[in-house]
């Protein structure tokens, strides 16, 4: 069983104010022990790891797969990616991923080292955004991740600002947990050292104005940080870390060579915060108690409602929505007020929101419900289950594929059960022109940059005239999908659509194969041709949450 977190949901039960929703506290539970799994364990491991009775348990993992949240796979609860959209609520109250991240971005490119933003969570530190540099030793915190204040670089900057209470809860950490088991983004501490070495690296960080961490969390990982300070308050919105191994730099040469342009990218990041004006209130969640409602009517006892109505309020939060009165969580989400204030009331308990001067503003714990595992997701992994449901559909292969050079790459396959079947496996490679799922990839590259590689007949129906396949690839674009039959091979026909990002770009192509003799040209495109296309929407939809923060992988 992993390692139980200091998440608020392990608080003694006594402390539970008495307005609380005793069913979001264990959804929440159940969220926290999935996210430790690394997003994936059994419903009896679940049973276990919350102490919820088994019929507790399959009613919260049906009305959050319900809620799109967790898929039910055999025996498996497995985090899903539409989970991601509470963390996106969160992170997009906060701001400072989307007004900084550029510039970490274009810092870890001129120095070649990964580059983190990270803010204060009690007293740890949380990542909000992470610049990673592929290499064999490369970085594998993930955003959300939360790590001890004491073994990291930004933990001093942050203690710089604790008050006596903040270090006394610190302290009583340390005493409760010497080995930093509630952390599994890190391993156990292996060599504790006095509070009071924190406590010196805190006061030589406050007057410093940077820190260092010397391998600190694992031998061989150093790092050197910096506070990027809210203007409005000139309090420390969140830290800049330049993290290398020891292979590369050790900690005096972070401080030495690297330290000077972390300080310059920050002071362009603090220009950036002072210049950007307040956010407009943007548009907040619509008709989620009626979903909730039908959804109940629709499955009856195995929809836990006040799990599901608990969870839309922190879909209330949101650029320009970072602090919100009970009235306008309410209106943005449909409930009650007597509803909205008691899933509050539960979450500040939790300490997922902070009530301050009647508002209530969302904290950085909400990453902690799914996002770590999830912000690595790759397209492939968000497209395999929806992948399944199309085969079993349409009763014939599907895959997913990316545009490498002039060839398309599988990244993706399901195949079903056949006598006569396309056998390809993931990894391989075959010329664009000639598939349906290179055209459709083809057809978003503007022709002047679009390289069609050599054109040779691979069958008797190949195109190989160049005029002819832009022409081709203009009807494609035009008509959103691409049907290839028999030009890769002899009796294979395919139909393919594309899989755009949120931003309309086209990152991978979806298909279903056949033999040529199980469905003529147009029953393709009659009846696989919708499945196809909802499935491809299903991605996208999956796709657009994932990627709001993050870089998804394509394989």
């Amino acid at each position: 069983m992993p390692a139980k977190s200091t998440t608020a949901d392990d608080a003694d039960a006594a402390a539970v104010p008495a307005e609380a929703v005793a069913p979001l506290i264990r959804g929440i539970a159940v969220l926290h022990r999935l996210t430790e799994a690394d997003g994936t364990l059994s419903l009896s491991a679940l049973e276990r790891a919350t102490g919820l009775a088994r019929s507790t348990v399959d009613r919260i993992t049906s009305t959050l797969a319900r809620m799109g949240y967790v898929r039910l796979d055999g025996r498996d609860a497995v985090l899903a990616p539409r989970l991601m959209e509470l963390g996106n609520a969160y992170l997009a109250a906060l701001r400072l991923p989307a007004l900084l991240d550029a510039r970490a971005d274009a810092l870890a490119d001129e120095l070649d080292e990964s580059v983190s933003l990270a803010v204060a969570d009690r007293d740890g530190i949380r990542f909000i955004h992470q610049a990673t540099r592929r290499r064999a030793m490369s970085l594998s915190f993930r955003i959300g991740d939360l790590l001890p204040a004491e073994r990291t670089a930004p933990g001093p900057l942050f203690a710089t600002e604790w008050d006596e209470e903040e270090w006394r809860a610190w302290r009583a950490r340390r005493s409760a947990d010497p080995e930093d088991r509630g952390f599994p983004a890190v391993p156990p501490r292996q060599h504790p050292y006095p509070d009071e070495e924190f406590e010196r690296r805190a006061a030589e960080a406050a007057a410093n104005g940077w820190a260092l961490d010397d391998q600190l969390i694992e031998p061989g990982l150093v790092a050197v940080s910096v506070p990027v300070r809210d203007p409005r308050t000139g309090r420390i919105a969140c830290a800049a870390s330049v993290v290398s191994h020891t292979s590369r730099h050790t900690a005096a040469d972070l401080r030495d060579a690297l330290l000077p342009r972390l300080r310059a990218a920050v002071r362009a990041m603090e220009d950036d915060l002072r210049a950007t004006p307040p956010a407009p209130p943007g548009s907040a969640p619509s008709g989620l108690a009626t979903w909730t409602g039908a959804s109940k009517q629709a499955l009856g006892r195995e929809f836990v409602e006040s799990l599901a109505r608990g969870l839309t309020v922190l879909t209330a939060f949101g650029e320009g929505r970072a602090a919100l009165t009970l009235t306008e969580v309410a209106q943005a989400t449909g409930l009650a007020r007597a509803t909205a204030r008691r899933a509050l009331i539960t979450y500040e308990h939790l300490g997922l929101v902070r009530a301050r001067d009647r508002v209530f503003e969302p904290t950085p714990r909400v990453l902690s419900l799914g996002f770590p595992p999830l912000s690595r997701t790759s397209v492939a992994e968000i497209a395999a289950p929806h992948m399944a449901e199309l085969a079993a559909a349409v009763h014939e292969s599907t895959s997913l594929s990316v545009l490498s050079g002039t060839d398309i790459q599988y990244t993706a396959r399901v195949a079903t059960s056949r006598i006569m079947s396309v056998n390809i496996t993931v990894g391989t490679r075959l010329p664009a022109y000639a598939t349906s799922m290179g055209r459709v990839m083809l057809a978003d590259v503007p022709e002047p940059e679009r390289d069609l590689g050599p054109l040779r007949a691979l069958t008797r129906s190949t195109i190989t005239d160049p005029e002819a396949l832009t022409a081709v690839l203009s009807s494609v674009r035009s008509q959103g999908y691409a049907l290839v039959d028999e030009e890769l091979e002899e009796g294979l026909r395919s139909i393919a659509v594309p899989v755009r990002d949120r931003t309309g770009r086209v990152v991978a192509a979806l298909n279903v194969a056949m033999h040529a003799a199980r469905h003529t040209v147009e029953e393709c495109v009659e009846q696989i041709l919708p499945a196809l296309r909802t499935t491809a929407d299903h991605i996208e939809s999956d796709l657009q949450v994932a990627g709001r923060f993050t870089r998804v992988p394509l394989s």
